[in-house]
């Protein structure tokens, strides 16, 4: 303990180390609801996402620098995908089985299988970049399953560390990259959260599965108020599963 406690200390008077620390804050966005740490405030894009069924969705890019190393995350509207599958149940050209109306648990237009996949979907685009898979693994983050994945580019060897889940029907990629020789992006990956409305913390009793709980199959789980879940914004604590480090690669954080 003393032998790391002087190594932080060497580690704090290197010139500028401290100050660059003290530009990370808890970003948080009661439209898309959720929070993260972030060094400075985000630059906001909107663009749009096409969806596996080709729906085209609204979406968002928040984005912020630190140097050499970047941080995103990229919000999907799902939240209308219902009516656009009804929409295209009325005018498919016949024959056409991923349209009909009577699509059962499928639902008109395919949109509940669309929103389901949405997860994975996000997941393989990711997987199709010009990069080396190193970890893969179900995760959750303040009780909210998704993937976590680790690549490194093989362009200029960056290593991505990127969490995909659905939370409320809408799709969040959250994603740290930093340089060849870089340490991994611990502080933004392990901050993430949920919030409502009003800003204050999510965090729910048993795990969040937006395919049943989001899209209505059974009632979301009740919020209490232990870890980072606690007031507005959250507070310091547990979030992540003990498990990852186990199956997502030797670089793996391990469980918050």
């Amino acid at each position: 303990m003393r032998t790391t406690a002087v190594v932080f200390a060497l580690v704090l008077s290197v010139p500028g180390f401290a100050a660059a620390q003290e530009e990370w804050a808890e970003y948080v966005n009661t439209q898309d609801g959720f929070k993260v740490d972030l060094p400075g405030q985000p630059k906001v894009t909107e663009t749009i996402w096409k969806s596996q069924m080709d729906y085209i969705l609204p979406a968002k890019v928040y984005s912020a620098d630190r140097g050499r190393e970047h941080y995103s995350i990229t919000v999907v509207d799902y939240t209308k995908l219902e009516a656009m599958g009804i929409e295209r149940a009325k005018t498919c050209p016949p024959g056409n089985a991923q349209c009909r109306q009577n699509a059962g648990i499928m639902g008109p237009g395919y949109w509940k299988h669309d929103e389901r996949g949405a997860l994975m979907y996000a997941t393989l685009k990711i997987l199709q970049r010009d990069v080396k898979l190193t970890g893969l693994a179900w995760e959750w983050e303040d009780m909210v399953e998704g993937n976590f994945i680790q690549v490194t580019s093989n362009v200029d060897q960056s290593r991505t560390f990127a969490f995909v889940a659905m939370h409320e029907n809408k799709l969040f990629i959250f994603e740290g990259t930093v340089p060849k020789g870089y340490p991994e992006p611990g502080l933004f990956q392990q901050s993430v959260g949920w919030v409502d409305k009003d800003g204050n913390g999510l965090r729910y009793q048993i795990i969040y599965s937006n395919a049943y709980h989001g899209m209505g199959v059974y009632p979301v789980p009740s919020a209490g108020n232990a870890g980072r879940g606690a007031g507005p914004g959250g507070g310091a604590g547990g979030g992540r599963g003990a498990g990852a480090g186990a199956g997502a690669g030797a670089d793996a954080p391990a469980g918050r």
